[in-house]
């Protein structure tokens, strides 16, 4: 028969692999939910590649610049990810403006629109820390 020990330590195991799993599976269902179709067929990830590949020709090497900084708060796991949607938002906003090339002022729009709400009061405190005046868009984080 096990020890008191040995099923202590089976049990501890147990539950942390319970709450390892469950963190894992919330992250794959917030991904499927984002891989399914809306009302016009095309899914929100078919939405960004659509807006990343239409606004590549559009990017300067300082607007890439520029993004590397807004992206470099994210941690490293997730900045790739990030860099994506918020590089998607930023082709939306330039290509709905009809501009020649990205620019400084859209990538800041751009920034903002794709951070969660929940985001908004580390994502002021980061531009206000670099310098970055987003005074004309403080009325997008209300």
């Amino acid at each position: 028969m096990p020890s008191q020990s040995f099923m202590m330590f089976l049990l501890f195991w147990g539950f942390v692999l319970l709450i390892f799993m469950s963190i894992g599976g919330f992250f794959m269902f917030r991904k499927f939910m984002k891989v399914l179709p809306k009302a016009d067929g095309k899914s929100k990830l078919d939405w960004q590649n659509h807006y990343v590949d239409a606004s590549r020709h559009l990017w300067t090497d300082a607007s890439k610049l520029f993004l590397e900084k807004l992206v470099s708060p994210v941690p490293a796991p997730f900045r790739d990810i990030a860099r994506h949607s918020i590089a998607a938002k930023i082709g939306q906003v330039a290509l709905e403006k009809g501009a020649g090339e990205v620019t400084e002022q859209h990538c800041i729009e751009g920034y903002i629109l794709a951070t969660p709400k929940r985001d908004y009061k580390s994502l002021v405190s980061f531009l206000e820390k670099n310098g970055i005046d987003y005074t004309p868009y403080r009325h997008l984080l209300n």
